[in-house]
């Protein structure tokens, strides 16, 4: 059980961090004394964070490997976009990555008795090829305490969908291609590179051992299952372009520089 103290630690640790994104003048890292300590502490930062911007429009999820156990945070809708956007706000970090998203269909709301796959699977709408924009309150989110990159939202900070992939069910994605290229230049090229292995397994997990969290989800939210391609980073100005050999293709372009 959180006291009343720790809890206005963490709120005092997602103001700062809040700030840092806001203005774009990030900070090394959070006080030792306000990073959080565990999992529950790092949700509990991201879910003070999100707030800041309003509704949540869907989930991101993933896990470094095939046997850990998934780690996932909201995304806000007002940073979803589609296919060609200009990303513009503040922006300083701006990572890339490749993902294969999610659109849900119907709700799923918290029960008793765990979704099964199947269940889970019925309820998605549609598949789409998607790149999250990477932002942080911290200057070198991968050099600072990893808890405190966590509670950081996890390094989100936009998400843009591609259209939706016919057939996505026969889709076999342990063998899918994937290329990223920035203002024209091929910087990364895989095949079968999403961490978390089956990938699939990623959204019941969500359905069943995050509903605690997130209410269950909810029909026209969108779900991100993690990237394909690590982080590449862009400049302003710079056009992402993420191709997949089945899932489809997907870009962006970031707002250059006033006055640029």
């Amino acid at each position: 059980m959180m006291t009343g103290e720790r809890e206005s630690q963490l709120f005092e640790a997602a103001d700062l961090l809040l700030d840092a994104r806001r203005t774009g003048v990030p900070i090394e890292d959070l006080p030792k004394a306000l990073q959080p300590k565990d999992m529950t502490e790092a949700y509990a930062l991201q879910d003070r964070i999100a707030e800041a911007y309003g509704a949540i429009g869907g989930w991101k999820i993933g896990a470094p490997s095939a046997e850990a156990e998934p780690l996932f945070a909201p995304m806000p809708a007002a940073w979803m976009a589609r296919d060609g956007a200009v990303v513009g706000e503040v922006r300083r970090y701006r990572g890339l990555e490749s993902e294969i998203a999610f659109l849900i269909r119907e709700d799923l709301p918290p029960r008793a008795t765990p979704y099964s796959r199947e269940e889970v699977v019925a309820a998605i709408a549609s598949c789409h090829p998607a790149i999250e924009v990477i932002e942080s309150g911290l200057r070198d989110p991968l050099k600072a305490a990893r808890m405190s990159m966590l509670g950081d939202l996890q390094m989100h900070g936009g998400f843009v969908y591609g259209p939706a992939v016919a057939a996505w069910k026969k889709i076999d994605f342990k063998a899918e291609h994937v290329v990223i290229a920035v203002d024209g230049a091929v910087r990364v090229e895989r095949t079968g590179s999403n961490t978390s292995g089956d990938l699939m397994r990623l959204l019941p997990w969500l359905a069943n051992e995050g509903a605690a969290r997130t209410g269950g989800l909810k029909a026209g939210q969108w779900v991100t299952t993690g990237s394909w391609t690590g982080v590449t980073s862009g400049d302003p100005g710079s056009v992402a372009d993420v191709k997949f050999s089945s899932a489809g293709e997907v870009h962006l372009r970031f707002e250059p520089l006033r006055g640029v």
